[in-house]
């Protein structure tokens, strides 16, 4: 009959929601990312999610075959590269630490240009219980904390206070709990602050997480597959729902059927 439609609603709709509700959950992790991470890389990806659901939600809801293979694309580019980065991420693991060492280093020379970043050190020197890059010696590439003569910053040879040990019963932190602690042995430091850099520390978390990881992975990965697989079927309803028309356009217009 002329009321009969390849196109399933529930398919179309669940993609329409399913886009919504992934679009609301990145968006709402930039922005709390944002609020301690200054990199533009979140706002590059908060623009691009946004468009790819933009061509799901309105591809889904138009029944655009157009907006629906760009949406199913983009998702698959995605996939293959967060797939891709995960391989090469196992495969050249000592190239990747080298990538981080070369991040945290470039973080420790910037620390004090932008207060979203040294929030940012500060969180992680003080999640992870580590100091520097390497060890906490490395703060002394920041201009503020070098220990060169000539350097007449009064924080000269410090350390950032979240590289000190934290004591539980003190109510207020003491910011200049770092003062002087690079002029110091490592055993001497280690009494006031921690000595071991966050590169190793890192990489030990990395390792010691890996199932964690791997799931939280596999949890972006199922939704990306569900919603390739969606909007594949939804085209392929529309191809056929659009050849329907056709063929019934063709006989009306035919007088002898």
């Amino acid at each position: 009959g002329d009321d009969f439609s390849f196109v399933s609603p529930a398919v179309k709709y669940v993609l329409f929601f399913f886009n919504t509700l992934f679009w609301l959950a990145v968006a709402e992790a930039a922005l709390a990312c944002l609020a301690v991470d200054p990199a533009i890389l979140l706002v590059v990806v908060g623009v691009l999610t946004f468009l790819i659901t933009f061509c799901g939600c309105v591809g889904s809801l138009r029944e655009n075959i157009c907006l629906l293979q760009t949406f199913s694309i983009c998702l698959t580019i995605v996939f293959l590269l967060q797939l891709a980065a995960g391989v090469l991420g196992f495969v050249f693991s000592d190239k990747a630490r080298g990538k981080v060492s070369e991040i945290i280093n470039g973080a420790i020379v910037h620390y004090r240009d932008d207060l979203d970043l040294q929030n940012l050190i500060d969180f992680g020197q003080k999640e992870f219980s580590c100091c520097g890059g390497v060890s906490y010696k490395d703060w002394s590439q920041n201009m503020y904390f070098n220990c060169t003569a000539a350097n007449p910053s009064r924080e000269r040879c410090s350390v950032p206070f979240s590289c000190c040990l934290q004591d539980a019963q003190e109510a207020v932190i003491n910011t200049m709990c770092g003062q002087g602690m690079q002029a110091m042995s490592y055993l001497e430091a280690s009494a006031f602050i921690y000595t071991n850099g966050c590169i190793d520390t890192l990489v030990n978390w990395i390792h010691s997480n890996l199932f964690l990881l791997g799931g939280i992975a596999l949890g972006l990965a199922v939704p990306q597959l569900v919603g390739i697989l969606l909007a594949q079927i939804l085209i392929n309803q529309i191809r056929d729902q659009i050849k329907l028309q056709l063929y019934n356009q063709q006989h009306r217009a035919d007088p002898w059927h």
